[in-house]
């Protein structure tokens, strides 16, 4: 009798670095996001951005999700209340309520206002596990308390965060006031936190192209309605370079690819570890605002960065 021979399985080790590397690739490509939302925010209305920025990312992924949507319809047409909770927090609502805030707030306001994912994903993956079944997919047992270790890391890169807002200034950090703009980007932060901790619980028997694919398209139907009422009320949007570019930015780079690689690192190392290195983004608008706008970073910026690198690097560890 023929003995099967149990699969093999990835190391923990390996299988956590490759996870925080899909979401450092994730939060990278997303903080291109915060420079695009300032810069169509006076020629492209924000909802008509979302949606046209979704149906650049069907276009784009459909030839290599069709076949598995296909394939795992019956169990897709199951849990469709799930995909619909999943697509309106991270594709309706999230990218739309972050061009909104572009309208009235800086780039920086909105990546640091972001950098409190982290402690929001966390919190709402808590919540869900204790409602919950354990992750399908082999997905890590990331329910346990934080821990002293991964706490330190979170409050360093959020101390970091906030000096770096503030200019090292305690007096310019007191007279921050919450634009209009801010106030949407706290409501943008609240929907991504809670449309990562949905994806721990991501059905068994959907695979990782079929529920990318399924929350693009619910998300970009669910968006439909809101897009035929910004036409009449605002008008459409000129299509030439300045705004085409962007959009398929954002349509194939931070859609199709980011929300894959973040997708499957929480599948590799969880919501709480992957939220800690979306830390990060400020530090990439940072330096993309280098590359694009040729702004210079002084001595606090690149202490401030160092603190968050260090919080990311500790509380984004194993235990060694």
């Amino acid at each position: 009798m023929a003995v099967l021979e149990r699969p093999r399985t990835p190391r923990a080790g390996t299988a956590r670095a490759v996870g925080l590397a899909l979401a450092l690739t994730a939060t990278v490509i997303w903080s291109g996001n915060f420079v695009i939302a300032r810069a169509l925010h006076a020629t492209v209305p924000p909802v008509q951005t979302a949606f046209w920025r979704w149906i650049v990312a069907l276009v784009a992924v459909a030839p290599l999700t069709l076949p598995e949507v296909r394939r795992q319809w019956p169990v897709i047409r199951r849990h469709l209340p799930h995909l619909a909770g999943a697509a309106l927090l991270g594709v309706t609502l999230f990218n739309t309520l972050i061009y909104q805030a572009g309208r009235t707030t800086s780039a920086t306001n909105m990546a640091m206002i972001a950098a409190g994912s982290p402690l929001l994903i966390a919190a709402f993956d808590r919540l869900g596990r204790r409602r919950a079944a354990p992750a399908p997919d082999g997905a890590p047992d990331d329910g346990a308390p934080l821990g002293p270790r991964r706490i330190a890391g979170m409050l360093l890169a959020l101390a970091g965060v906030v000096v770096l807002v503030g200019g090292g200034s305690p007096a310019a950090l007191a007279r921050l006031d919450l634009a209009p703009g801010d106030l949407w980007m706290l409501a943008a932060t609240a929907t991504f936190a809670g449309y990562s901790a949905l994806l721990r619980r991501r059905p068994d028997g959907i695979g990782q192209r079929a529920y990318l694919f399924m929350t693009f398209a619910l998300g970009a139907a669910m968006l439909l309605p809101a897009y035929g009422v910004s036409l009449a009320v605002e008008g459409g949007f000129p299509l030439t370079a300045a705004t085409a570019g962007p959009l398929l930015y954002i349509g194939v780079l931070s859609s199709a690819v980011a929300f894959f690689t973040w997708n499957k690192a929480i599948a590799l190392v969880g919501a709480a570890r992957a939220g800690v290195v979306y830390y990060l983004q400020p530090v990439c608008v940072a330096l993309l605002s280098y590359a694009v706008l040729g702004e210079g970073a002084g001595p606090v910026q690149v202490g401030c960065m160092a603190l968050i690198v260090a919080g990311v690097a500790l509380g984004a560890g194993g235990k060694r």
